[in-house]
């Protein structure tokens, strides 16, 4: 039976896709320099997150204002796992959040149109003093996925899910090593 805890993601031997929402500013600046670059903030909690449709429902399908571009943001596998490996739960310690580098925190995985689903979804918070490494090392591409996103809400929309969902990017179950098998239940 699959954990209600289980990262999903779009990945491969070497890197995974992790999502995120910017304003056009930042995205537009981001995409012509092929990293990070202001006005992207370094000076603040960057949240990344795996699930394609967490990040749907958190940005209105790329409509909230300051979210209108969603980025594929793919970073190494390494880097992700020392990300979590450094992750302290956003329900812990209150002082041992306060200083963590990274956090991490479960929320409920969304359908398509939004609803909470009985499984979790994983956010991932780096902190600005690990910021500049994601960035500059772990980042290894980034791909303007606002077109596709719209055309999906589009679709959906118009009562065309299945045509939506083909448009989403395939995700599994992310196989943690047993040293980060802790993050499973974790909230």
């Amino acid at each position: 039976m699959a954990s209600q805890y289980e990262i999903r993601a779009d990945f491969d031997a070497r890197t995974i896709v992790l999502y995120q929402a910017y304003a056009p500013a930042i995205a537009d600046a981001a995409l012509r320099a092929g990293r990070f670059v202001e006005p992207f903030s370094f000076r603040r909690m960057t949240w990344i997150k795996p699930s394609f449709l967490w990040l749907m429902h958190r940005s209105n399908w790329a409509r909230k204002s300051g979210q209108e571009r969603v980025l594929a943001v793919r970073i190494t596998r390494e880097g992700w796992e020392e990300a979590l490996a450094r992750a302290v739960p956003t329900a812990a310690d209150p002082a041992a959040v306060a200083g963590a580098a990274v956090h991490v925190q479960w929320d409920p995985e969304r359908s398509p149109r939004g609803a909470a689903l009985n499984h979790y979804s994983i956010q991932v918070g780096i902190g600005r003093h690990l910021i500049r490494t994601f960035t500059n090392e772990w980042t290894v591409g980034l791909t303007d996925l606002t077109p596709q996103v719209r055309k999906a809400a589009a679709l959906m929309r118009s009562g065309q899910a299945a045509k939506a969902q083909r448009l989403f990017p395939s995700e599994r179950v992310y196989p943690l090593p047993p040293a980060l098998d802790g993050l499973h239940t974790s909230r």
